[in-house]
């Protein structure tokens, strides 16, 4: 065979470097647009927050201010105690379940993945069979209120997310990627299975127990359908139940409004949707970035384990 000469090897490597140049301004373009896709529907959000309401209703929703002003916002915090308030139950609320429903995700997790647990199989359908059926929401109530007596009290918030078999599941599929023999050896060295889950499984299990958390996290810090049925007359609310109040009441104000043909331009509706869902999602925005590492870490766990 021929060999190439070194013209020919150099004519082949900047073909090569510029296929690669142009792959890379590809991704990199399809990337900065999907970005873009995601942050510019928020800065509008944003923008109208800001923004008057007769100005949104004309004009719609625009990249900039046009007559910028907080009146949203003050109509909001009309109650500094109440929001105040509001935001330290979710809080709390958000804390202590996402660390007790993540204790308890990886117990059972733990508990079901382990081959030498001889009911794993028959709890595991058990756990999957509560998906399928559902009593609905008359026994869920009676079940709160008359049998657990729940009615008023802030565990009724608690309880109900602290346990989902879908996240079980998950973190059981990933304590099996896990070897046995690492749990078999702790276990000669006289270590038990608090222990073992303690020191060694849950350090090793910090991706999946991040991403749930998140999740559980999430749907904590989301919660107000609870504390419609279940919090008639407690003092403070969950934030997203006490916003939905004050837009509810803000709805009707304009829906009277229109009915006495008085004009409606100047009842903030809109940019208080906008303003409520700003104080709703910029903690989250905040968390976020501390969580994204170990994503990153379980995909690239993910990809060598194959």
């Amino acid at each position: 065979m021929l060999k190439a000469t070194p013209d020919i090897r150099r004519r082949r490597r900047i073909r090569t470097d510029a296929s690669g140049v142009v792959i890379k301004a590809v991704g990199y373009g399809v990337v900065t647009l999907f970005t873009l896709l995601c942050i510019i529907p928020f800065y509008m959000m944003v923008v109208a927050s800001f923004s008057t309401e007769r100005q949104l209703l004309v004009n719609g929703y625009r990249l900039y201010i046009q007559e910028p002003t907080l009146f949203a916002y003050k109509l909001v915090f009309e109650n500094p105690d109440k929001v105040i308030g509001s935001y330290v139950l979710t809080i709390l609320l958000t804390f202590i379940g996402t660390a007790a429903g993540l204790l308890g995700t990886a117990m059972a997790g733990y508990a079901l993945q382990r081959p030498d647990f001889d009911y794993r199989n028959k709890i595991s359908m058990f756990i999957y069979f509560t998906t399928l059926f559902s009593g609905g929401i008359v026994a869920y109530y009676l079940l709160m209120t008359q049998f657990l007596h729940l009615k008023n009290n802030y565990l009724a918030l608690l309880l109900p997310g602290l346990f989902s078999p879908f996240n079980v599941f998950i973190m059981r599929n990933f304590m099996r990627s896990i070897p046995h023999s690492v749990t078999e050896s702790a276990l000669i060295d006289g270590a038990g299975d608090f222990k073992i889950l303690l020191r060694i499984i849950i350090p090793m299990s910090t991706p999946a127990l991040a991403t749930l958390g998140l999740f559980i996290a999430l749907g904590y810090w989301n919660e107000w359908y609870n504390a419609l049925l279940f919090l008639p007359n407690t003092k403070y609310r969950p934030l997203q139940f006490f916003l939905y109040n004050i837009i509810t009441k803000q709805d009707y104000i304009k829906n009277s409004a229109a009915a006495s043909h008085i004009r409606t331009a100047d009842v903030p509706l809109e940019t208080m949707k906008m303003a409520c869902a700003m104080i709703t999602t910029g903690p989250v925005l905040l968390f976020y970035p501390f969580v994204q590492r170990y994503f990153i870490k379980g995909i690239t766990i993910g990809a060598v384990k194959g």
